[in-house]
C-alpha cells in the first residue's frame, strides 16, 4: 500500500468529522475512504479487494476534503480505477486557453463543492487555481459553477454525491442548505 501517502499526522476536528461522514456513508459500500494529512490532492485506487481507495487531501483542510469528494462523487467506474482518476491537470501558470479547459472540468466539481460547503455551514470560494498564469476575469468561472448549482438543485445531484450531501445536512442539521436562496452569484466569491 502506498504508506507514504497515508496520513502521518492527527486531523483536526473539522476534517476529521467529514472523514467519519463520508465513512459512514461510502467505507463499507464503496470500499473508499477519506484520509487528510496528504502534502497534495491525490485519488488512490485500491491495491487489490482487501483494501480500500483513498481519497487523501492536503493537510488538514476541509475545503480540500469537500473539494477531493466532489470529484469522486463525479468519477465513473472506471475512472475510480486509476490513479488520480486519470485525469489531466495541467499545474498553476496557464496559458488563457489551458485555463479554459481547466474551467470545463472544475465547473461540476466546484458546483458540487459548493453544495457540500453549504451544508456543512462553511464559506466556498470558487478557485481558478492559476495565480501565476494569464490574468483570467472569473466572473463567467464564477456563472458557470452557479448554473451548475442550479442544475443540481433543480434536477438532483449524482447519487454518490446526493448521499454525501444529505448525510452533511442530518450531521450539521442545516436544512437551508436545499435552498436555491444559499445559492446566488452574491454567495459565489473568488479567490
Amino acid at each position: 500500500m502506498h504508506e507514504a501517502l497515508q496520513c502521518k499526522k492527527p486531523v483536526p476536528a473539522e476534517a476529521d468529522i467529514l472523514c467519519s461522514i463520508f465513512e459512514s456513508c461510502f467505507a463499507e459500500s464503496m470500499r473508499t475512504r477519506l484520509v487528510g494529512g496528504g502534502e497534495e490532492s491525490l485519488y488512490l485506487p485500491a491495491e487489490s479487494s482487501a483494501d480500500y481507495h483513498q481519497i487523501i487531501f492536503r493537510s488538514d483542510y476541509a475545503a480540500s476534503a469537500l473539494h477531493e469528494v466532489s470529484h469522486w462523487c463525479i468519477a465513473g467506474e472506471r475512472r475510480r480505477q486509476q490513479l488520480d482518476y486519470g485525469y489531466w491537470y495541467e499545474p498553476d501558470g496557464r496559458s488563457m486557453a489551458q485555463q479554459r479547459v481547466f474551467e470545463s472540468v472544475e465547473a461540476r466539481p466546484q458546483a458540487l463543492e459548493w453544495l457540500f460547503s453549504v451544508a456543512a455551514g462553511r464559506q466556498f470560494q470558487v478557485s481558478i487555481d492559476n495565480l501565476n498564469g494569464d490574468p483570467i476575469d472569473p466572473f463567467p468561472f464564477q456563472l458557470v459553477v452557479w448554473q451548475v448549482a442550479q442544475c443540481y438543485l433543480a434536477n438532483g445531484l449524482p447519487p454518490r454525491a446526493a448521499i454525501f450531501w444529505r448525510a452533511l445536512q442530518s450531521y450539521y442539521v442545516l436544512p437551508e442548505a436545499e435552498d436555491p436562496m444559499r445559492y446566488t452569484l452574491d454567495h459565489l466569491i473568488y479567490f
